[in-house]
């Protein structure tokens, strides 16, 4: 776990979902690899020629930015993808069931969270399928509030997306923590916007929590 800019006074917890609420590498991975073996259906190649052509793709812009990482989602844009199109294949492939299980920990560190803060979930996937991923780990009664890919079509990092977030919580950016599992899509941004941020590993980091703020 690692802690940026902590605000003095906390109003709202802003917490990305894949990865960062769940510790699972492999559904992670199967995340986008369903996505890029589907998109190689579609095209008429093999799923190692899509993986090589995504990857590169996703390869050459990190370079052209400094070393910044892109979305799936984003990446996908450059082989004429549209969002709206990632929102439908998310909907339809995504499994979080088959790969995640009830977390009573993370539930009731959370519970305890909600206790002082406004949690909400900002996710590059559709509402939908963020909610049965929150649904398969057991806390979807505790963050109720999501803000996903289909909410303003649009991935992360984007300024309205959080913008939508915070108004949505009734806080400032000044007032909110970014939590997330990738620096360059969860972090950085809300950094520049003024929030805290908290970088963390998994599920296990989440729970970690609710002793910073007691």
């Amino acid at each position: 776990m690692k802690l940026y800019s902590l605000p003095k006074k906390t109003e709202a917890f802003i917490f990305d979902i894949d990865g960062t609420l769940y510790t699972s590498p492999e559904y992670v991975r199967e995340q986008v690899d369903t996505q890029i073996r589907h998109f190689a259906k579609i095209r008429g190649m093999t799923n190692d020629e899509a993986r090589t052509a995504v990857n590169q793709y996703r390869n050459a812009w990190s370079r052209a930015h400094g070393g910044k990482q892109i979305s799936l989602g984003n990446a996908f844009l450059h082989f004429g993808i549209s969002i709206e199109t990632s929102i439908q294949w998310r909907n339809e492939l995504l499994e979080p069931e088959k790969f995640l299980k009830p977390d009573p920990r993370l539930k009731n560190s959370l519970e305890q969270l909600k206790k002082k803060f406004i949690l909400i979930c900002v996710t590059n996937n559709p509402v939908a399928a963020a909610r049965r991923t929150l649904k398969a780990v057991g806390i979807e009664q505790t963050i109720p509030l999501i803000i996903g890919l289909d909410t303003l079509g649009k991935s992360k990092p984007d300024r309205e997306l959080l913008e939508l977030a915070a108004q949505t919580a009734g806080a400032q950016f000044s007032q909110c923590i970014a939590v997330g599992d990738r620096f360059d899509i969860d972090i950085a941004l809300p950094l520049e916007l003024g929030m805290g941020g908290i970088l963390v590993d998994g599920a296990e980091d989440v729970c970690a929590i609710p002793a910073l703020f007691s």
